[in-house]
């Protein structure tokens, strides 16, 4: 059975850094192994939150694009 999500960041209408800094406080308040599932808009999330997830060691479980809004799902290393 798949782990519930225990947060969702919408980050719509932001650009980057925005994003990531929002997502990073978010995680601050979340428990290893807890998941947070992003919506966002800005494109450069693409490439932005793979490389966030390989330098802080977060799981990048997912990435979704769907009309111009882009859904991750990471986990709390």
């Amino acid at each position: 059975m798949a782990e519930p999500i225990a947060q969702e960041l919408d980050t719509s209408g932001l650009d980057c850094p925005m994003p990531i800094l929002k997502l990073k406080q978010v995680l601050k308040s979340m428990q290893s192994g807890e998941r947070v599932r992003v919506i966002a808009t800005d494109p450069g999330t693409q490439s932005d939150f793979p490389a966030f997830a390989a330098q802080t060691g977060h799981r990048l479980l997912a990435a979704n694009a769907n009309g111009g809004k882009y859904i991750y799902l990471l986990e709390k290393a």
